[in-house]
Order: C-alpha cells, then structure tokens, then sequence
C-alpha cells in the first residue's frame, strides 16, 4: 500500500485495507465490560512477511469515556493514532453504540511528514435485545479521506430494512472532492465479497474477499509479566468467573475494581489534582500548532517516533512500554498534576450519583460506559447485565484495535488474552465537506422501528 505510487490507486489500497478487517466480529451480542481510567493495554502481530506492527492504547478518560491508541508497522511505514469515543442509545428492541472519534492513518514514506488519511467508523447495533433472536449490525456511513490528495470515500454500511434489503450490505463511492467526479463504485457485503467499479470504463472488479480471508492473531505478553493496569491481569479475574458461571463472584470482583476507580477519583478530588494518562498527552493543534488537524483525536503518543531507521523506529516504540514477552522496559510512573498545570484539554467533570442496576442511570444508555459511577469509595454492588440466549452474561471489550495492514485481525488465541479483539476500531462521521479541514460529524442513516428476528447471518451466501 505505502509503495503504490499513483495517489488514486494508492488511495484504493487504503479503502480496501479499511475494509478488509469488518468481517472480524464477535460470536455473539454481549455487553461489554467498562475500561477504567488509566487502563492500559499492549499487543503486537508478526505478519506472514516477518515483520511486525505494535499496538499500544490507554483509556485516557472516563466521562464521557475515550480510548486513546496507537499502532505502528515500521516495516510497512504504517503509522495509526486514533481515538473511540462511544456513546450509547436505546432504540426499541434494539440497541446502539454511536462510534464517534476518529482514526489519523499516516504513510510514513510518502511526503516529509508523512501522507494523512482520515477514518471514521460505522455505528454498532444489536438487535432483538428484549425478545427474538439477537443479531449483530454495522449501519450508517463512514468516511476514508486524504486532505493532500482532495479524495474521499463515503461507505455506506446498509441496516437491512423492515420490507427489503440483506444485512451485512455495502454501497459507497470514491470521488474527488476538488471535482466533485465520482471515480469508482464500491457494493458488496462487508463479511463477504466487495467489489469495486470503475465509472469511466464500467469495468467491475473484486476489492475484497472476507470469506476466506485468513486473520493475524495478535500476540499479547503472559499474566505473569504484566501490571496490575493492564487489561488482561486487570478483569482476569472477573472474566474467570465469568467463565465459570459464577457470576457472584465476577459481580463482587467487579464492584471492586469500581469501587477502586472511585476511591482514586476522590483523591484526585481532594487534592485538587487531574488525571494524567501515562502514555498520551493532548494533541497540540490549532492553527500553526505542530500537530494541527489532530485535534479530534484529543490524546496522542507521549513520545516521538522519528528515528531515520526502521530499527530505530522500532526500538522507540519498544522502550515506551512492555510490548513483547521478556520485555524489560519499565513503563513510567503516571504522575496527575494540579489543574493549573495542565495544558488546556476538556475537564473532568463532576461527579454524578451511581445509577442502580434497577433504575439504569440514562434513559437513552443501554451499554454501561461509566458514566453514572460515582466517584467515591464506597461500595456500590450493581450488575448491569444483558440477556444472551436465556443468560446474562458480561465480557471484557478491549481498549481499542486499529486497522492492520495486508491481514487485518483481530481475533484472539489465547484464553487468557481478555480483550475483545473481534471489535472494530470506532471512530465516526458523515461524508465531509467540500474544503473543509476534516470530517467529524456524521449523517446516519435512517433505522426502521421495527425488527425483524432474523440471524444476522442467515441468507449471507449467494
């Protein structure tokens, strides 16, 4: 991809490698467990060529909640910052995770900083949440662009209707925004084959074919190597209990990661300080501002990585943190400072009342974000839960996952690795404006009230 040297095929090879990693989901709709402030996590892939990409992300807030990642295949001079940023919403028999936040993909290898992509991800639903057979949809639109090159690609991710359609549909156009031309046609079905059309000769080819697509399994360090704040070790035992049925135990250990969270939020209260993410730092954009067009992304990598090499590159990302197993890099100290030394970034509000498992908190949230605890140390035993097939049950999402280049992956090996790997990278947004300096509002698509309780996967294959 970073190698193709026309801007429009190469900005092709991005839309297809943005597409190739959505067929990668979970086996079923379940609720996901909420990632605590300054929770952390690290994985690496070794591709079939011998090379590797890096992945680094840390939930950097938690009302309204974010989840700042990295990733980086050096080799590949494949570079992605992103940030999720998702909020939820009641919707019938039906619930939404509105997947806002977006994701920078840069090639390192082409201009002096670098040539900027822009991603933004389609919303999340489930379906039949209170009866009928659960089901599992991508809908509305989402948004490829390159700002140097003036193209962009609006995906559309088709709900299937109450009276037609199929599920798991695409549609979408490349066009050129300077022009407003449309350059190619791309339909098919993101969990199976998608094709692309070329306007001017009519010629139709296949982008993509998810159906036999073979994943790279991420590769995450032992138990025994990680640190308290790391995902895996940090919800190990909620998810063991999980795993085992006993969901006494997975709710008191639950509450008492909770209850920690509250405790640190009062102290940081108290003493007149605010959280300060170990790995991220605030984007400094703005006009002028060395990082501007970053903006949304809010947190970036605390460190550089712009060594003139390969291998030093690769060693930069490597002392940040523990990222391969025997690692003995030592990840720094997070240190909250007071208000008034911090550079200016949107402020932790106030804290709110924890809502009980009974009276849910918001009207509008299905999905518990965390955004109804309470900061303070005392106990609050809630369990908030979903009906999955006659059970509630609770697993663990992941921080965040990137896109991955040639074989996106996300699905996990090792029990013992507790993260989500199924789920997309999120961020959000509409077609963009014509001029403008990025998208970052989102025009969705219009969702019938009314469900049909169909397996998301029934009349897939043509």
């Amino acid at each position: 991809m970073p190698e193709i040297d026309d801007p429009i095929q190469r900005f092709v090879a991005v839309v297809k490698f943005y597409l190739s990693g959505w067929h990668i989901r979970p086996p079923g709709v379940k609720k996901p467990l909420n990632p605590i402030l300054g929770e952390y996590f690290t994985c690496y892939w070794e591709y079939p060529d011998h090379t590797r990409g890096y992945y680094i992300a840390e939930q950097t807030s938690h009302h309204p909640p974010k989840s700042s990642y990295f990733y980086m295949a050096p080799e590949h001079h494949i570079r992605i910052d992103g940030t999720l940023k998702p909020r939820s919403r009641f919707l019938g028999n039906s619930a939404a995770s509105l997947m806002e936040g977006i994701a920078i993909l840069t090639l390192l290898n082409r201009g002096t900083n670098g040539e900027k992509y822009v991603l933004t991800q389609p919303n999340m639903y489930a379906r039949g949440i209170l009866f009928g057979k659960m089901k599992y949809e991508l809908g509305d639109h989402s948004v490829v662009r390159c700002p140097e090159h003036g193209l962009v690609a609006d995906v559309e991710f088709k709900t299937k209707g109450y009276f037609g359609g199929t599920y798991n549909a695409i549609g979408g156009v490349i066009r050129n925004e300077k022009t407003e031309k449309v350059l190619y046609e791309l339909s098919g079905m993101w969990n199976g084959e998608m094709f692309i059309k070329d306007v001017m000769t009519g010629h139709r080819e296949l982008l993509f074919d998810a159906t036999n697509a073979k994943p790279t399994p991420p590769i995450v360090r032992p138990l025994e190597e990680q640190d308290e704040r790391e995902s895996p070790k940090l919800w190990h035992k909620v998810v063991t209990a999980l795993n085992q049925r006993n969901h006494d135990a997975a709710t008191d250990e639950k509450s008492r990661i909770e209850e920690m969270q509250r405790a640190e939020a009062a102290q940081r209260a108290e003493s007149g300080a605010e959280f300060r993410p170990r790995l991220f730092r605030p984007v400094k954009g703005g006009p002028g501002g060395p990082e501007e067009g970053f903006e949304d992304l809010d947190w970036i990598l605390d460190e550089a990585i712009d060594a003139p090499t390969i291998e030093g590159q690769t060693q930069q990302i490597l002392s940040i943190v523990p990222i391969v197993q025997g690692s003995q890099t030592q990840i720094k100290p997070r240190q909250d400072r007071p208000s008034n030394q911090l550079p200016a970034q949107p402020p932790e509000p106030s804290p709110v009342p924890a809502a009980s498992a009974t009276n849910g908190g918001h009207a509008g949230d299905l999905v518990d974000f965390g955004q109804n605890e309470a900061p303070a140390p005392v106990a609050n035993h809630e369990q908030h839960q979903m009906p999955v097939q006659g059970q509630f049950v609770e697993e663990p999402v992941g921080l965040a996952q990137p896109l991955q280049p040639s074989q996106p992956s996300f699905q996990q090996s090792n029990p013992s690795n507790l993260l989500d790997y199924n789920a997309g990278p999120p961020p959000s947004s509409a077609p963009p404006t014509k001029g403008g300096p990025l998208p970052v509002t989102r025009q969705d698509t219009g969702q019938s009230d009314v469900d049909e309780f169909v397996d998301a996967d029934d009349g897939l294959r043509r």
